[in-house]
């Protein structure tokens, strides 16, 4: 007895077939099966399926599965299959078949197929393994959330996988059946933004004696409009909804531009629009449902082998955020961090990787130049994880990078962003609050190529006093690991209800231990500077001149602050300080730091006199 098996798009869009009641117990188990597994395939195809078992008119709840590929069913063919458009209710009646969209395309189609060809694939085995590690091309914090989150719109950001700023390298191991001494195997569960210049095949059973002849990657996916090309010149049928009937016409597909021009068997040409379905008798060779490699290999050794296959893959990338909370010290230039990690990876890659080994490479690793794509597209959805309590990452030296193992399998969905713990949050960590007043204008920092005698060049002056943070990455204060680059986000509790509140974010890039970390927040509130040019000679013909600037930082606060006078002697690379009112460190060739505090509701003003030469 045959009963009806039917699947239905994310988009509306429903497929069905007759097939035998032994047929269609098998295939919910198969699509149970897959529920494991789900995969999204190629960008063109939708990413998601809810398939809907009948039995007569009964219906199953929905259960999300790969996209259309084949079943492989053991027993002979079922009737139909079919993808309808946008109709009215169906004029077959009640237990009639009924209409629905067509992914982009406008039409209905029938396609009488066996089950081979049917709605899903069998799940692999525990016999599989997946390895993946990510590279990051991304500057620190320069990820915008465009590239994981859907748009504000309710659509989705379309184009985001083109912007992925990384790649991946997946090694996949799993049992294959080597038949003869010269077979040909098929690879399908590929990501679909494979590079297929970077896959290699090795036989872990039969290193040795086991060889590929020739390796091919086959991207020619079904779709409505492949089956359209793929029938030029060959005879369909059409049907075309008039009124409460169906009208139905055969002959040879000639075109499909402006309606499908057909022509009969007595020679007649017709054009149909408004068209409610098309049958083709059966599915043309050379079409695939999703990305595919097939191998010719060779073998001294027929039989089961364990197979590893290694490929790169774009539209994958990781980076760090860190999550930093601000507790005040016994002074305003002292405090307390809890500094937590977390790294976020993104994939839209076309592939989904089960309960895979992560690991990730932090350093700035070479690439060639690449090639831009100029379009594609890809639809995104977002998961977020977080995970507590299990084995977390393990850092070691590699090569002169550095690589981070997660202690436990995965998974990462395509089209999804996962976050996991770095390391544990280091708590109590000691820190010093510095405030910096750099008194001159962007843009003054010397090299001119000759000496600046203008007295007004440089004279704007500039009153915020930046603030920073300032940490060692030392195990004796509960650091000590290599900090990959990425965004701090830095919060800081109000006591008055215990929330977090924002003060301030940085950038830092690849930190090795011991070194030291300076994180800026933002500009003082309560403390201010102010610079001035209160003197300035200069004598061309004796090639010198002397310039005396006053800088006064004023503390409104009720405490006393520690604030870095910062100076660039920027007018040339000669100069000598001749009088100074404080003393002063020189940082470099050209800039000098001036160590003062300043009292509670006070002023402190530093002076120094800069003689030129040259």
């Amino acid at each position: 007895m045959l009963r009806r098996c039917g699947v239905t798009v994310g988009n509306g869009t429903r497929i069905e077939a007759a097939v035998r009641a032994k047929e269609r117990r098998e295939l919910i188990e198969r699509v149970r099966n897959m529920n494991r597994q789900l995969h999204t395939p190629h960008a063109n195809e939708t990413t998601r399926l809810h398939i809907k078992m009948a039995a007569q008119t009964d219906v199953c709840s929905p259960i999300v599965v790969r996209p259309l590929a084949p079943l492989l069913a053991k027993e002979g063919p079922g009737e139909v299959l079919s993808v309808s458009k946008n109709p009215p209710r169906s004029p077959l009646g009640k237990g009639g078949r009924q209409n629905a969209s067509l992914m982009g395309y406008g039409t209905r189609v029938l396609v009488a197929m066996t089950l081979a060809f049917a709605l899903v694939t069998p799940a692999h085995g525990a016999d599989e393994s997946t390895m993946l590690t990510i590279y990051s091309t991304a500057r620190p914090g320069a990820i915008p959330a465009d590239l994981y989150k859907p748009s504000t719109r309710g659509g989705r950001n379309q184009n985001a996988y083109m912007m992925i700023p990384g790649y991946a390298v997946v090694k996949q191991e799993r049992d294959m059946t080597l038949d003869g001494n010269r077979v040909s195997l098929r690879f399908s569960d590929v990501a679909a933004q494979i590079d297929p210049t970077t896959v290699s095949f090795s036989s872990l059973t039969d290193p040795l004696g086991t060889h590929v002849l020739e390796q091919n990657y086959q991207f020619d996916l079904v779709s409505a409009e492949k089956l359209m090309e793929r029938y030029l010149d060959r005879k369909i049928t059409v049907e075309q909804v008039q009124g409460d009937k169906v009208e139905t016409f055969t002959g040879t597909l000639l075109s499909t531009g402006g309606g499908l021009i057909l022509k009969g068997n007595d020679g007649r040409v017709q054009v149909i629009n408004g068209y409610s379905n098309v049958q083709f008798p059966e599915l043309p060779g050379g079409l695939i449902s999703k990305p595919t490699l097939v191998w010719d290999v060779t073998t001294k050794k027929p039989g089961k082998h364990r197979v590893r296959v290694t490929y790169e893959t774009k539209a994958t990338t990781w980076w760090a955020d860190y999550n930093v909370v601000f507790t005040p010290g016994k002074d305003a230039n002292s405090g307390l961090l809890d500094f937590g990690a977390w790294v976020s990876i993104v994939n839209q890659s076309g592939a989904t990787y089960n309960n895979a080994k992560l690991k990730l490479i932090a350093g700035d690793v070479n690439r060639a130049p690449q090639p831009e794509r100029r379009h594609a597209r890809r639809t995104m959805d977002m998961a977020m994880a977080s995970v507590a309590g299990e084995a977390g990452f393990q850092e070691k030296s590699f090569f002169e990078y550095h690589l981070y193992t997660l202690g436990r399998p995965t998974t990462l969905p395509d089209n999804s962003t996962k976050q996991v713990e770095l390391f544990p949050t280091a708590r109590g960590v000691p820190c010093e609050k510095v405030m910096v007043y750099y008194g001159l204008s962007s843009g003054y920092h010397g090299g001119y190529g000759k000496p600046m005698t203008d007295r007004n060049f440089g004279v704007q002056a500039n009153k915020k006093i930046d603030i920073y943070l300032r940490l060692k990455n030392e195990k004796e204060i509960g650091m000590g690991m290599p900090l990959p680059s990425g965004r701090i986000r830095v919060s800081q509790v109000d006591t008055a209800d215990d929330s977090l509140e924002f003060i301030g974010e940085d950038t830092i890039d690849h930190t090795p231990k011991n070194e030291e970390i300076l994180i800026k927040l933002g500009s003082a509130f309560d403390v201010v500077g102010e610079r001035t040019q209160v003197d300035f000679k200069v004598d061309t013909r004796r090639d010198r001149m002397e310039e005396t600037i006053e800088v006064k930082i004023r503390n409104h606060k009720e405490q006393a602050v520690k604030v870095i006078v910062k100076e660039n002697l920027y007018r040339w690379t000669n100069w000598t300080i001749t009088e100074s009112t404080h003393n002063y460190i020189k940082a470099d060739a050209r800039t000098i730091h001036c160590p003062i505090e300043v009292p509670k509701d006070g002023e402190v003003t530093v002076r120094y006199t800069v003689k030129y030469t040259w």
